[in-house]
């Protein structure tokens, strides 16, 4: 033994070293199924169930991407769709609205043209009622004027 004269320190190896080497080691062989065991299980299964979650959403997001480009896809459709209708429904309006101008157009020279046949035919009327009344005074001035010079 070394002394603690000399500055160094005493180990006293004696049996109890040994029996808690022993218990140690007796230890490490009860504890290793009773909890070393089940806690590394508790650890590759949680390991497990965290990869298996992380694949499970990296799934889902792919998933979830392409389901993105389909909405997005059809959302293109939709829209081209859309402007081809509304395109195809201007133009049918443009015809249509041609189509009612020419036929108002048409109307309106058949009642501009009806209107003055009807004008042409009072003038007509007119000239002639106007022409028989002007002979009438006449012939009425005229026998007056004979009438009046003979007596």
């Amino acid at each position: 033994m070394l002394s603690a004269a000399s500055g160094g320190v005493t180990v006293d190896f004696d049996y109890t070293v040994l029996f808690q080497m022993v218990i140690f080691v007796l230890l490490m062989f009860l504890l290793e199924p009773l909890l070393f065991q089940p806690v590394l299980r508790i650890f590759a299964l949680r390991e497990e169930r965290t990869e298996g979650a992380r694949a499970k959403a990296r799934a889902l997001e792919e998933r979830a991407g392409e389901l993105l480009k389909r909405y997005e896809k059809e959302l293109e459709r939709v829209h081209r769709v859309a402007a081809a209708e509304r395109e195809r429904l201007r133009q049918e309006t443009t015809a249509l609205e041609a189509e009612i101008l020419h036929e108002a157009r048409g109307a309106t020279a058949r009642i501009v043209e009806e209107g003055r046949r009807r004008i042409e035919s009072e003038v007509s009327r007119v000239r002639f009622d106007l022409g028989r009344e002007a002979e009438q005074l006449s012939r009425g001035i005229v026998e007056k004027a004979l009438a009046g010079g003979s007596s």
